[in-house]
């Protein structure tokens, strides 16, 4: 690990889950100030509303929650009761530090989440799958826990969605009807006053059901 600060670089460098561990450990602390404030993030307000939008309601597991950006919004929009997951012990601190959350699950998704099947009526995750975090296989692990019919809403980078073999993926989960009402919506990673080479960097949001 490089000794340089944390930033966007490094998250899209990541190549292993304790590459991941590493790096959220550094950056924790002022994740919101140094990355979600000043590149202007926007992307888990998008995927929130787009839940709401959607039917979507709790139990909620919030996939990757990081500090628990997602999840104060779904609870403004009074989403609830939901459950941060995240393979970082010390983002899920400063997630539970938002008083938003009933539990905090340290996992590593791809092995899993160590609750129940069937335990949730919701599923979301903002910048989770994508190159260096999750790939397409933990959607199965997410399926196991969620209950028949609950609405997922999940961002994947739009360059991604392909070449790493999410829409092979969904497409195979259609057709086994382990999932229905499969969807995509485009929309910006980052708002207007986003400065950076990814500022218009482009997220689909997943959304379908449990079938």
């Amino acid at each position: 690990m490089s000794t340089d600060k944390p930033d966007l670089e490094s998250a899209y460098g990541l190549k292993s889950p304790d590459d991941s561990r590493r790096l959220y450990a550094e950056w924790a602390d002022d994740y919101d100030d140094n990355f979600v404030a000043r590149e202007d993030y926007q992307l888990h307000i998008h995927i929130a509303r787009a839940f709401v939008a959607a039917g979507g309601q709790g139990p909620v597991l919030d996939v990757g929650a990081g500090t628990g950006l997602c999840g104060a919004v779904l609870a403004g929009l009074g989403v609830g009761p939901l459950d941060a997951t995240d393979i970082s012990a010390e983002m899920l601190d400063q997630a539970m530090r938002k008083d938003i959350y009933r539990d905090a699950i340290e996992a590593d998704l791809n092995l899993g989440v160590p609750v129940s099947p069937d335990s949730y009526s919701g599923v979301v995750s903002s910048g989770t799958f994508t190159t260096g975090h999750v790939g397409p296989g933990a959607i199965d692990a997410l399926l196991r826990v969620a209950r028949r019919g609950a609405q997922f809403a999940l961002s994947v980078k739009a360059t991604h969605y392909q070449s790493e073999g999410f829409e092979a993926a969904f497409k195979a989960l259609v057709q086994d009807q382990k999932i229905s009402n499969l969807t995509l919506q485009k929309t910006r990673i980052y708002g207007d006053m986003a400065t950076g080479e990814h500022k218009d960097d482009i997220s689909l949001i997943v959304l379908f059901e449990k079938a």
